[in-house]
């Protein structure tokens, strides 16, 4: 068995031929304490991700029990600080002819609900900048989350699942046209945020396809304005299974587009962010859908082939400049398309059952309590 390294040697800790005096690393550390108290009033999605209901994503649907009563509609209640967190920001030396710098962030959100309180790497990643490119290479949020334009909702899910939300190894090259208009391309594979399938919740499915998934955007950011906004393309690839429920060797792969568009605009009185996404097998960003198996292809082996169950989304999220208090209104709505194939075998989903899904949540938040009460 062959295999290829990559071995990357970061600033970290690290002096090179290519550093100078006049630049030596420096590690600026920062972080919070953070408790939520939330109540639901009834019981919430159990995915993965959701961490005793701290990461909501949409009630349960109705269940009955031999009495006919609803066993969903029963309230919860339920108080952590998981999301407590610890960030080194670090600046190395100049490399290669370009200024470097580097991120890790770690939480205690752990990485199931059996891992609640363990330690979670959010962000590890480092930057190399020149005057117009720049590389990063490690682990950052996935290209179709809007990191411009984040709904500025009280929820830790920022408005998830009609919001596209993950976190992912990635290498990115970004390249700057202009000061306010970049090219962005993004190679990425999968880690806590995964596709589902026969063998439950896992990476192996992209794994198995044998390449990353990619994205490409670009980017539009005017400060005299006080506008950004970017739209984008996203593809990848997963092969469900290697070997079929008859024993047989299979490569059989499903390949997903998604595109996206998102814009922040920042009035007097009012920020003003927008944000519509098409996906195909979205459930490893965090939205409903998924894929399905459209039919077998050779009953003799048990070769299946599968088809994108497509979901489209769109969001709004308005928010007043007070300096003291802020006052936001987050709407969005999510629906689910299916498939453009007919559907003979398992559903590899998540809300295989919704239809649609619409929010409208308005927020009161305190943006500066030292100076509400000065």
């Amino acid at each position: 068995m062959t295999k290829l390294f990559l071995i990357l040697l970061v600033f970290i800790g690290l002096q090179t031929i290519y550093a100078q005096e006049s630049s030596k690393p420096t590690v600026k550390f920062s972080g919070f304490v953070k408790t939520d108290v939330f109540y639901d009033t009834r019981q919430s999605s159990a995915a993965n991700y959701i961490r005793e209901g701290h990461f909501y994503l949409f009630p349960d649907s109705i269940l009955l029990d031999k009495d006919s009563v609803d066993i969903n509609d029963k309230d919860a209640f339920q108080m952590l600080s998981i999301q407590t967190r610890l960030k080194a920001s670090i600046t190395g030396p100049d490399a290669f002819g370009a200024k470097s710098s580097g991120v890790v962030e770690a939480e205690f959100f752990g990485t199931s609900d059996a891992d609640v309180n363990g330690v979670r790497l959010r962000h590890a990643f480092v930057k190399l900048n020149w005057t117009k490119t720049e590389l990063l290479i490690g682990q950052n949020w996935h290209p179709m989350f809007p990191v411009n334009a984040i709904p500025g909702t009280v929820s830790f899910n920022t408005g998830t699942p009609i919001l596209s939300f993950s976190r992912n190894p990635q290498i990115k090259v970004s390249y700057s046209f202009t000061k306010q208009v970049v090219a962005n391309v993004t190679a990425y594979s999968q880690r806590d945020f995964t596709h589902t399938g026969p063998d439950g919740i896992s990476n192996k499915y992209m794994r198995n396809a044998n390449m990353p998934g990619f994205n490409g955007e670009l980017s539009f950011n005017n400060d005299s304005l006080k506008m950004n906004a970017a739209a984008g393309i996203n593809f990848k690839s997963i092969v469900p299974e290697i070997k079929t429920s008859l024993g047989y060797f299979t490569n059989q792969r499903l390949n997903s587009l998604s595109y996206y568009a998102y814009t922040q605009k920042k009035f007097k009185p009012i920020t003003l962010k927008i944000m519509g996404i098409y996906a195909e097998n979205a459930t490893d960003i965090m939205m409903i859908g998924g894929y399905a198996i459209a039919d077998t292809i050779d009953k003799t082996k048990g070769i299946k082939k599968y088809t994108n169950l497509t979901t489209a989304s769109g969001w709004i999220d308005i928010q007043t400049n007070g300096k003291k208090i802020q006052f936001g209104i987050f709407a969005g709505y999510t629906k689910n398309l299916g498939s453009q194939d007919n559907i003979y075998g398992k559903y590899y989903v998540r809300g295989q059952n919704i239809d649609y899904i619409e929010t409208f949540a308005k927020l009161y938040y305190f943006f500066d309590i030292s100076k509400i009460f000065a």
